[in-house]
C-alpha cells in the first residue's frame, strides 16, 4: 500500500481523498493555489505545498509545479480527483515517468477514450451500439453533407476532445451544418488545443444513463449499477439519482453487459464511468467513457456501500477487487443535488464571503463540501460548493429526504441553485420519473413553479 499520497486536485473531492486515505492509513500531500490557501483540504491534509496564483492554468495545470510538489514531500502516488488533470493522458505519462503511482488507467487508456472519435471506433468493432455517424474525426465538409443526409437530420458536431458540452452544436437543417461545424472546431481548438470534430445523429429528449465500473491488474471487472443523469443545464448535470426510473430488470442487464464490455474491451483498470443515451423505445448508445471518478459517485456508494475512492487508491497498489458480480447488491435509492454558488435564475456565477452555513443532518444524509461559515468562495474555479446526498429505503423516501435536508440548508452570503432544486424536487414530471435531457429546460421555461405534490 502507498506510505503518502499527493491530491492533486482542490475543493470537496480532495478533502474526500483526504477521509480516504486516513481510514487507510496512508499520509496526504495537498496543493493549493494562493486563492486556496484557507481551504479546509489544506488544513487537514498532512502536508500542503503551495503550487501558484489563483488561475488554475497558473497552479492546478502546471504538471511541473504538481510534480515536483510530489517529488519534496515524496509522495509515492498522485490522485487526480476529477476535472484539470485527471484526464491528462500526458499527465499519467509523467507520472510514469517519475516513479509516481497516478491513482487512475494507463496513459493510453485516457488517450484513447479522450478521443472520442476513436473511441466510437473501438466500440463499434467492440461489438457496442453507438449512434448512426462518423466513424472518425470529420475535416472535409462535403463528406460531412454526405454523411448528415445519410443519418438524417437533427445532427450533433462535437469535439473529438471534448467534454461539459463545449465544441458542440445541433444542427436541424443542412443549411446550418457548415457554420456549425466552423463554430464547433473554433470551440474544440480554444478549449481542448484540437480542432476535430466528429458528427451523430442527435437524439430529441434522450435519457442519459451512466454505469459506474471497476477494473483490477488482474484482468476483474465489475460494474456496480447505474446512474441518472438526465436533469442537465447545457450539458452539465444539475440532479444524479440511482437507480434510474427507466431500467427494467432486463434492461439494466444488457446496458450492464455493453458497460463491461466497454472497460474489458480496453483492458480498463481502476474507477470509470461508462456513458449511454437511451431512446423512448429503449434504445440506448455508447457516447462516452470518462476515465476518473465522477462527480455523483455518492449515489453509487450510497446504494452499493462501496468506497469508490478506497477500492481506487487499491487498484492502484496493485491489489484485486474484493468482490465479485454477484457480490454488488444494490439496496435503496440515492440522489445527489449539486450545491453550486450561482443565481438560480440567471446562473451567473456567485462568488464572495459566505456568512451563514447550516448543513442538515439526519438518516440518510451526506453532504460531501469544503464550504464553511466566513470561507471565502473564489471565483476562478467551478461553482459547485457542496453535494447534498440523500438515501432511503425507496425513491420517495430519498426524495422526502431530499426535500427537507434542503428546506433546512442555509447559505448567505452569496446566491446559490438550491431554490431551483427545491422546484425539481416538488416538480410532479421529476416525482414521476419522467426526465430526458430537455427536462431541465422545459421546467425553467413555466414561469410559476409546479404545483406540490401530495
Amino acid at each position: 500500500m502507498f506510505k503518502k499520497i499527493l491530491i492533486a486536485n482542490r475543493g470537496e473531492i480532495a478533502l474526500r481523498i483526504i477521509w480516504a486515505c486516513r481510514e487507510l492509513g496512508i499520509q496526504t500531500v495537498a496543493v493549493y493555489s494562493t486563492a486556496d490557501a484557507d481551504s479546509l483540504h489544506v488544513k487537514f491534509a498532512d502536508e500542503d505545498v503551495c503550487i501558484g496564483p489563483p488561475r488554475s492554468s497558473d497552479s492546478y495545470l502546471k504538471v511541473g509545479a504538481v510534480i515536483a510538489a510530489a517529488e519534496i514531500t515524496d509522495a509515492d502516488a498522485i490522485h487526480p480527483g476529477y476535472g484539470f488533470l485527471a484526464e491528462s493522458a500526458h499527465f499519467a505519462e509523467v507520472c510514469e515517468a517519475c516513479r509516481i503511482k497516478f491513482i487512475g488507467p494507463g496513459p493510453n487508456v485516457i488517450r484513447l477514450m479522450g478521443d472520442k472519435a476513436r473511441a466510437r471506433e473501438t466500440m463499434l468493432a467492440a461489438g457496442v451500439p453507438i449512434l448512426p455517424g462518423s466513424r472518425g474525426s470529420m475535416s472535409d465538409e462535403k463528406e460531412a453533407m454526405r454523411l448528415a443526409a445519410k443519418v438524417g437530420y437533427p445532427v450533433i458536431v462535437k469535439a473529438a476532445a471534448g467534454g461539459g458540452g463545449r465544441g458542440m452544436r445541433v444542427v436541424p437543417s443542412p443549411d446550418d451544418l457548415a457554420a456549425a461545424i466552423s463554430a464547433a472546431r473554433s470551440e474544440a481548438k480554444a478549449a481542448f488545443g484540437v480542432p476535430d470534430v466528429y458528427i451523430e445523429k442527435y437524439l430529441r429528449n434522450p435519457r442519459h444513463i451512466e454505469f459506474q465500473v471497476l477494473g483490477d491488474s488482474f484482468g476483474n471487472v465489475v460494474h456496480l449499477g447505474e446512474r441518472e443523469c438526465s436533469i442537465q443545464r447545457r450539458h452539465q448535470k444539475v440532479l444524479e439519482e440511482s437507480p434510474s426510473t427507466a431500467l427494467n430488470p432486463k434492461l439494466r442487464r444488457r446496458m450492464a453487459e455493453a458497460a463491461l464490455k466497454v472497460a474489458r474491451s480496453v483492458g480498463y483498470q481502476n474507477a470509470g464511468t461508462v456513458e449511454f443515451l437511451l431512446d423512448e423505445e429503449g434504445r440506448f448508445y455508447f457516447i462516452e467513457m470518462n476515465t476518473r471518478i465522477q462527480v455523483e459517485h455518492p449515489v453509487t456508494e450510497m446504494v452499493t456501500g462501496i468506497d469508490l475512492i478506497k477500492e481506487q487508491i487499491k487498484i492502484a497498489a496493485g491489489e484485486s477487487l474484493a468482490f465479485r458480480q454477484e457480490d454488488i447488491l444494490p439496496v435503496g435509492h440515492s440522489i445527489e443535488c449539486r450545491i453550486n454558488a450561482e443565481d438560480p435564475e440567471s446562473f451567473v456565477p456567485s462568488p464572495g464571503k459566505i456568512t451563514t452555513f447550516h448543513l442538515p443532518g439526519g438518516p440518510g444524509v451526506r453532504v460531501d463540501t469544503v464550504a464553511h461559515s466566513e470561507c471565502a468562495i473564489p471565483p476562478y474555479y467551478d461553482s459547485m460548493i457542496a453535494k447534498l446526498i440523500t438515501r432511503g429505503n425507496n425513491r420517495m423516501e430519498a426524495i422526502s429526504r431530499m426535500r427537507r435536508s434542503l428546506d433546512v440548508m442555509v447559505v448567505e452570503g452569496i446566491r446559490t441553485n438550491i431554490p431551483l432544486q427545491r422546484r425539481i424536487l416538488r416538480d410532479p414530471d421529476f416525482i414521476r420519473g419522467n426526465l430526458h435531457t430537455g427536462y431541465l429546460d422545459r421546467l425553467l421555461e413555466r414561469k410559476e413553479p409546479a404545483a406540490v405534490a401530495s
